[in-house]
């Protein structure tokens, strides 16, 4: 293969794929059946087979391969999986666009989106969220909009959470993670997914719950699963299997199909 600076493109039968090289993890464009979608090829030591899989949260390929392997070879057999990969793509959520005219829930409550020649700024009236023009920074104020909402309420709820544990709390933050609803850091410093503010407020209560129990225990173990009951004053396990069945579906507000 060409070294590490530069595209280099694959073409394999039905299949593209560009790549940039890099030593460890490998980013290309996975191309079929008229979807482009990113392709992760990543290389672990311990890794003593090849793995493929598809991200339910953005439609990644992700392939993870042993440090040894023919990257070459890997996407051949990438190839020989391309059925499934449609399959898997198929089965993805609708991508939900922010367009005018649309609902959102937000904090357990029904908004419909509409545009506005007047105004600055994007304000919540009753059931409706106003977004001034022009319209194509109407997603991108939308989004800001919600993930203000999100770290004022994440926020409360932490502060809330942390006096019941009797525990401090660092900086609490909100971003767009792709892997986890929820982080602690050792210092206290907690981050969020913004997009817990789209679901039910039970299950925005029970991550925070999860992630200040984390003040006082740093695992998962049995008496942190414990403390996270305590705290939150039920079983979390319903909130739990609510992101397990639908928070991919939080993931595709926001994109384009």
């Amino acid at each position: 293969m060409p070294g590490t600076n530069g595209v280099i493109s694959i073409k394999l039968p039905n299949m593209l794929f560009r790549r940039t090289a890099a030593p460890a993890e490998t980013e290309l464009v996975f191309e079929a059946g008229g979807r482009s979608r990113p392709l992760i090829v990543r290389r672990m030591a311990q890794a003593r087979r090849m793995r493929l899989s598809v991200d339910p949260r953005d439609g990644g390929v992700r392939l993870v391969i042993p440090n040894r392997a023919s990257l070459r070879a890997a996407l051949k057999w990438v190839e020989s999986k391309r059925d499934w990969i449609e399959a898997a793509l198929d089965a993805l959520p609708d991508a939900r666009p922010i367009r005018d005219g649309m609902t959102i829930d937000v904090a357990g409550e029904t908004l419909r989106i509409e545009l506005a020649d007047r105004g600055r700024i994007v304000r919540r009236m009753g059931d409706r969220l106003i977004v001034p023009r022009p319209d194509e920074l109407l997603a991108a104020r939308v989004t800001r909009w919600l993930r203000g909402q999100a770290l004022d309420r994440l926020e409360a709820e932490t502060a809330r959470f942390g006096t019941l544990a009797g525990v401090s709390i660092g900086r609490v933050s909100v971003g767009d993670p792709r892997a986890r609803w929820g982080s602690c850091s050792a210092n206290g410093d907690i981050r969020y997914s913004w997009r817990l503010i789209l679901a039910p407020p039970a299950v925005l209560e029970a991550t925070v719950a999860h992630e200040v129990a984390h003040r006082l225990h740093m695992d998962h173990s049995r008496e942190f699963h414990a403390a996270v009951e305590r705290l939150l004053g039920r079983d979390p396990l319903p909130e739990r299997n609510w992101l397990r069945e639908h928070g991919r579906h939080l993931y595709w507000l926001g994109r384009e199909p």
